[in-house]
């Protein structure tokens, strides 16, 4: 059985499952986490550290309190994911899709034919706000592939589909991102994943230096396309999202690099502080360390107990 025949065979069991109601899904939802906490799981080691980095002004009552609703808020975006990948798009948008802020400034940007670079962090539900950039036209999401090609194959059925073009962060990567922009096309990009080392610069991301990429400084330098910060916040306990689209400063195009990273990383911080464990505090953000400075991976000691 090739890739994309497994691939298949877990999208439909996959839509088999998603057919429980929301409820029941969120149910399980909460009970991952839970799980996820008694059994000191990778996902709950990882988002206690992140938050004993990035709050540190927090009692240990507060922290906590914090990631009891950071591990929900994380297991309900995967089965969110799970259950918007499995649906029509359009019915989704229709039921989950609550309120559009901004929506206007994206269609008005999306149209300008000057290209159009959509920064989107990992708050809330990405996977929804996928599904509405493709139903206001045609746009490239840049993705890391999986090591799996069977993981690959499944993620190209589940995201693709009319309007969606998906680029693998790889080899010509960047050059098919900015012949999409100098046409006057729209490119997506998760701007808080660590690059490899060489590939990015070290600024701060609450407080502490963290590797980011510089390709959304590159890529706006270079082609003069317009830029816009969009998300998808989860509201309540029910399959609703409210989608905010917010103007990026000039500055990101900036010639000064470091000072256009550190912007990007400064208004991403802001993003997530308005709702911070919907952020994905269990990715591993500042595994690597400056050249020279002495600092350790402060996700090194974490093991199973």
């Amino acid at each position: 059985m090739d890739a994309s025949t497994k691939a298949g065979l877990i999208f439909r069991l996959t839509s088999v499952f998603t057919r429980l109601p929301w409820p029941v899904l969120r149910l399980l939802a909460d009970g991952l986490a839970g799980l996820w906490q008694r059994l000191n799981a990778r996902e709950s080691r990882v988002a206690r550290r992140n938050l004993e980095l990035v709050f540190p002004e927090l009692d240990a009552a507060a922290r906590e309190q914090m990631l009891r609703q950071t591990m929900r808020a994380t297991a309900r975006q995967t089965l969110e994911t799970l259950y918007l990948w499995t649906h029509r798009p359009a019915d989704n948008l229709h039921r989950c899709l609550r309120q559009r802020h901004g929506q206007a400034l994206y269609d008005a940007a999306h149209a300008s034919g000057r290209g159009l670079i959509v920064i989107a962090p990992h708050h809330g539900n990405w996977e929804m706000l996928n599904q509405w950039l493709a139903s206001r036209g045609p746009v490239s999401i840049v993705y890391a592939p999986p090591d799996s090609a069977v993981g690959d194959a499944f993620l190209q059925r589940a995201r693709g589909g009319e309007n969606i073009t998906q680029i693998p962060a790889e080899g010509p990567a960047v050059r098919q991102m900015l012949k999409t922009l100098k046409a006057g096309g729209t490119v997506g990009i998760l701007p808080d994943q660590q690059p490899k080392q060489g590939d990015g610069v070290f600024v701060p991301f609450f407080g502490i230096d963290a590797l980011t990429m510089t390709l959304v400084n590159r890529l706006a330098a270079r082609t003069g396309a317009d830029l816009l910060y969009a998300w998808c916040e989860r509201q309540g306990d029910g399959l609703q999202f409210s989608l905010h689209v917010e103007p990026a400063p000039a500055e990101l195009a900036s010639a000064d690099t470091l000072a256009a990273t550190a912007r990007l990383n400064a208004d991403i911080e802001a993003i997530v502080r308005r709702n911070p464990t919907q952020y994905q505090w269990t990715y591993k953000r500042y595994t690597l360390r400056p050249a020279g400075s002495g600092q350790a991976n402060p996700y090194a000691d974490l093991r199973r107990r």
